[in-house]
């Protein structure tokens, strides 16, 4: 069995790997004045696509296999967790001031306060990567342990969706922020950071799991209601904002396959 310090520094740099992905994304913004409409329509529903398949192939599929041994019906502990996920998010969604990208009469959610509207923006990107960086962490942590029967190559599968989708995401805050007013090396520098809490939430997502095996399934759980909540709260109205969904449905599609191919083929 691998030690907890393995776990963590693989989770730890599975973190690092994302937001290096979001960096990537955020640098177009040194290439291009404006993201190509039609392209980042494309991504976001890649990126929405991707965070949907893998909350159910990376995450609630094993944790309805780990309940099975738990005497409930198995879909109890990971309905809980999933449903715990999704209020998590909406109560931080409710707390944290933050302006989305796709609006377009700057209304701002959460407490108010006096902030500029690039702050707002670069916290609204920085709330997604959240249960990202939790989804890995409780990937690798499930995988540590030996009677669930899920592997590290599934967590791996897990990293690699989300950095890919994280292009998209780097994209989505660097652009927004340039058209604030920011500067490129400023608009890259809030797009790239706010990637940054994905390292630390993936070591709370490990340091979860191994404070609470037993509730394994609720925390599967958890962390894809979080995602899930991610994906229609933002990603899917954002790739839609435009008014023409049809590139947007089809990234969706695409997104959905790739990652559902990738952890198949990987576990």
């Amino acid at each position: 069995m691998r030690d907890w310090l393995t776990v963590e520094v693989i989770a730890l740099l599975s973190g690092l790997f994302t937001w290096g992905v979001t960096a990537l994304g955020s640098s177009s913004v040194f290439l291009f004045k404006h993201a190509p409409r039609r392209a980042n329509e494309l991504m976001l529903g890649f990126a929405a696509g991707v965070m949907t398949s893998a909350s159910f192939w990376s995450l609630i599929a094993p944790g309805l296999e780990m309940a099975e041994p738990m005497g409930l019906f198995k879909w109890v502990p990971v309905s809980v967790g999933f449903l715990f996920g999704a209020f998590f998010l909406r109560i931080i969604d409710y707390l944290l001031p933050h302006l989305h990208p796709y609006l377009k009469d700057d209304s701002t959610e959460g407490i108010r306060v006096n902030l500029k509207k690039s702050t707002l923006l670069f916290l609204a990107i920085t709330l997604h990567n959240i249960p990202e960086g939790l989804s890995m962490g409780v990937a690798y942590g499930a995988a540590s342990v030996e009677t669930t029967g899920m592997g590290f190559s599934s967590a791996l599968a897990l990293t690699v969706g989300i950095g890919i989708q994280n292009f998209p995401e780097g994209v989505a805050v660097a652009y927004p922020l340039r058209q604030s007013g920011l500067s490129k090396q400023k608009s890259f520098f809030y797009g790239q950071l706010s990637g940054a809490v994905e390292p630390l939430f993936a070591l709370i997502g490990v340091f979860t799991v191994s404070t609470l095996k037993s509730l394994l399934p609720y925390v599967m759980g958890f962390a894809a209601g979080a995602m899930i909540y991610v994906v229609v709260e933002e990603l899917i109205p954002e790739s839609q904002s435009s008014g023409e969904t049809d590139t947007s449905t089809l990234g969706f599609i695409i997104g959905f396959l790739f990652m559902m191919i990738l952890d198949v083929t990987l576990s």
